[in-house]
């Protein structure tokens, strides 16, 4: 380990049995020792991307041989295109040319993209390996790491191929992530501040007075910040796993915000679709009668301390929206439900259950609105 302090250790539950999540700085230079006690295995395949591999790839696998580890590096081209079958594929057929057999672990090292392509090359490879999770970004450490979910993007949609595959371990070094540069926090902050709205109204006002110093880097901070999502979203994951129940909660901003970046053809940041999809889908709960204005203006107002913008993006046409959210994984007898919110910090329960139906032309009428040049 370091000189630095204990990691702190989340215990989080799947139908294969619990996992820890460790969230501490530094904890990536001793990855090889946390890989022999919770993942052990023969041979271990390292997949990341072409930008993290170049920063991390080298000392990573220097660290693992080091230690006696038989390690051998597999990488893809950077970016939300190459979350994708053709490339689940090829990685697939590396891992089956070198030989890589059932004895072997698969560490995803990496952003979300890695993180859920990596996991679902693990679940699917021989029916199944161990993988560990290295999330390299402040929206994999926060979010995209933690529940098990993986998966790729089709032309229908985004992660409507994909499995439940609960990692061995989750390895989170907010270290890495105060390197970033502060757009890149920025784009992990909208997931912090959706745990908050859903979940800790607490949370949700320190994250509004420590925005600024969390966007300029503090390790500390990130460090508290990371650690309290992991432990909100574990929470909900280890009582629902495939998301029949209160998992639901989890899909807030996410259900439009999935759909923009879908009809933006990927070209738009997660955290921007998400912030934007928070927003729309907390005024959907104002038009329905179950979210009151001040929580769209205060949602708003934090958001606007993160500093990405949350109006639909130049390019994401309605028709368009609309069309991808008809094939959302949520859709259920024909209507696609929404999580709304009933206050900062809770979400609206009704009919057993978490997420509601809504009508097509309450959605759309929503989007138009919002791509009204007068919508600021």
């Amino acid at each position: 380990m370091t000189d630095k302090a204990a990691p702190i250790a989340v215990t989080t539950r799947g139908a294969s049995g619990p996992y820890q999540v460790l969230v501490g700085r530094g904890l990536l230079g001793s990855l090889a020792p946390l890989l022999e006690e919770y993942a052990p295995a023969h041979r271990y395949a390292l997949v990341s991307d072409s930008n993290v591999a170049a920063l991390y790839g080298e000392s990573t696998i220097l660290q693992l041989k080091d230690a006696g580890l038989s390690v051998d590096l597999f990488t893809f081209e950077a970016g939300e295109r190459s979350k994708s079958r053709t490339t689940w594929s090829e990685l697939t057929d590396r891992l089956l040319h070198a030989g890589f057999g059932r004895d072997s672990c698969l560490i995803a090292m990496g952003g979300g993209v890695t993180g859920d392509l990596g996991g679902f090359v693990a679940a699917t490879y021989m029916r199944g390996i161990p993988v560990v999770q290295v999330p390299t970004s402040l929206v994999a450490m926060i979010d995209a790491s933690i529940g098990g979910k993986t998966g790729v993007d089709v032309e229908a949609g985004k992660n409507l191929v994909g499995a439940f595959h609960a990692p061995n371990l989750v390895v989170a070094d907010p270290d890495v992530v105060a390197t970033l540069p502060r757009v890149e926090r920025a784009q992990g902050m909208i997931e912090a501040v959706k745990h908050g709205a859903i979940m800790d109204d607490a949370y949700f006002d320190e994250l509004e007075q420590e925005m600024p110093v969390l966007l300029d880097g503090d390790a500390a901070l990130l460090e508290r910040a990371v650690a309290r999502s992991v432990e909100l979203k574990s929470a909900v994951v280890s009582e629902d796993e495939r998301e029949e129940g209160r998992r639901e909660i989890l899909n807030f901003g996410h259900t439009l915000g999935h759909a923009i970046e879908a009809a933006c053809s990927f070209r738009v940041p997660h955290g921007t679709a998400v912030a934007c999809g928070m927003v729309l889908e907390a005024r959907l709960g104002v038009s329905l009668g179950v979210t009151d204005q001040a929580v769209v203006e205060r949602l708003e107002q934090v958001l606007g301390r993160v500093g990405l913008p949350i109006g639909i993006p130049d390019g994401a046409a309605p028709d368009d929206i609309m069309t991808y959210l008809a094939s959302d994984k949520k859709v259920r007898h024909g209507r696609t439900r929404f999580v709304l919110l009933s206050q900062i910090g809770a979400v609206h329960f009704a009919d057993g259950s978490w997420s509601q139906p809504v009508d097509e032309d309450a959605v759309l009428s929503l989007v138009n609105t919002f791509l009204q040049p007068s919508r600021g």
